[in-house]
């Protein structure tokens, strides 16, 4: 029966933000925040994996002290614990920091056989963190997987390359990405809500892991922008060629 343990992160809710007008700068003053869609993927299949195995599930974050709302939505989702690694400082970490911090804590604090992870977080998307995981901890990992089992003490992941479906067996302890593919969340109903406010939270403050300033300042963010020329075209041959031409002098077409 694997201990699995699925990392996730809090990030803004996308549909909350606003673009202002002329500038194009983004409008952040009344976003909500949620787990980020990657890792429902990633919290949905260790739950699975859990009901089909045995064993146990815990939810572990990095973040600031807000990001301690995030606790009772993961716990609705189906783990039975959760560890909350938190200090004012994680709000701007980058992804090798995430991963010294989590390999930290989990080292030191929590009992493992897996290890899953989002393909990337909902908000920087680097892609980074759970590769960099598995190298802090010296276990082997396999990215961008879309199923997942285990037999005999070992996990087999599949996910698709160019040349067809490629099969890895890894043995545990190890730690895998999933991709968005894998399966479709589960969405907690009011049972679920009201049990996760019995289930055990493990909160571990920055300091007792080792110091870790800021890396990470973002300067500015501004929407992208889509100017249209409203250019008309008709169907003679002559017509033809300016698009063409048109194409080419905008860079679109060499």
């Amino acid at each position: 029966m694997p201990d699995i343990i699925v990392c996730y992160k809090w990030v803004i809710d996308s549909a909350d933000i606003k673009v202002a007008p002329g500038s194009g700068e983004l409008i952040l003053d009344r976003v909500g925040y949620r787990i980020s869609e990657y890792d429902r993927n990633a919290i949905e299949e260790a739950v699975r994996l859990q009901e089909k195995y045995g064993g146990t599930v815990t939810a572990v974050t990095v973040g600031g002290p807000a990001a301690k709302k995030s606790l009772k939505d993961v716990l609705a989702r189906g783990p039975e614990k959760a560890c909350f690694i938190w200090d004012p400082a994680f709000e701007d970490l980058e992804p090798s920091q995430t991963a010294a911090i989590l390999a930290s804590a989990i080292s030191s604090r929590l009992k493992y056989d897996l290890i899953i992870c989002g393909e990337g977080s909902g908000d920087l998307y680097a892609q980074q963190v759970g590769p960099r995981l598995a190298e802090n901890l010296g276990i082997p990992s396999a990215a961008f997987v879309n199923r997942l089992s285990i037999e005999d003490g070992q996990v087999i992941a599949e996910r698709k390359v160019e040349e067809g479906i490629e099969v890895l067996t890894m043995p545990l302890p190890a730690l895998v990405t999933v991709l968005p593919e894998i399966n479709t969340p589960r969405v907690p109903g009011l049972k679920d809500t009201l049990a996760a406010a019995k289930k055990p939270v493990i909160e571990i403050k920055g300091l007792e892991l080792g110091q870790f300033s800021p890396r990470l300042q973002t300067l500015k963010v501004v929407g992208a922008k889509m100017s249209r020329q409203s250019q008309k075209f008709g169907a003679e041959p002559t017509e033809i060629k300016r698009l063409v031409d048109v194409l080419v002098r905008e860079g679109v077409i060499a």
